[in-house]
């Protein structure tokens, strides 16, 4: 049965829009992509700006199949894990997934701290504005910068 699944991808390190366009490409059953936005990093060491991005999904996936497929599109992008919150070619995080409630020790569904980031909610709220309520403002800086398509990643703007 196939349900709506919810990932938020970011990336700050070589080439962001090539990272995320990849992550799109190669996720399974994508049917709408946010903006991209570009903002500040929030927590960690001084490192660059962000690109970050909403995928929805229609998907019969688990939240173990999506993590699965999420931690593989890292990998492709050579994501090194080292400091927590560091500079990273490509993060991919399992934000939602209807129906389902996860609590394991390397994953959360819902994401526990989805509610809380506005780099999250921002473009959240373009792909599923039901699940979004209102955004604070003057948080953190966030600008929209393009698009991508849902189907192939390329950027559109």
């Amino acid at each position: 049965m196939s349900h709506r699944a919810l990932l938020a991808l970011g990336s700050n390190l070589g080439d962001r829009w090539a990272n995320l366009g990849g992550a799109v490409a190669g996720l399974p059953d994508v049917v709408a992509v946010s903006r991209v936005y570009e903002t500040a990093p929030v927590g960690g060491p001084d490192q660059g700006p962000y690109l970050n991005c909403v995928v929805r999904l229609e998907t019969d996936l688990d939240a173990r199949a999506l993590l699965d497929a999420a931690q593989e599109r890292e990998r492709v992008a050579i994501r090194r894990r080292g400091v927590r919150w560091g500079p990273r070619t490509l993060d991919v995080d399992v934000l939602w997934i209807d129906g389902q409630t996860v609590r394991e020790p390397d994953l959360e569904v819902p994401h526990p701290r989805m509610f809380e980031r506005v780099f999250v909610l921002v473009p959240l709220g373009d792909v599923a504005p039901d699940l979004v309520g209102e955004v604070p403002v003057g948080q953190e800086a966030v600008l929209a910068v393009g698009s991508l398509d849902p189907a192939t990643g390329n950027r559109v703007d």
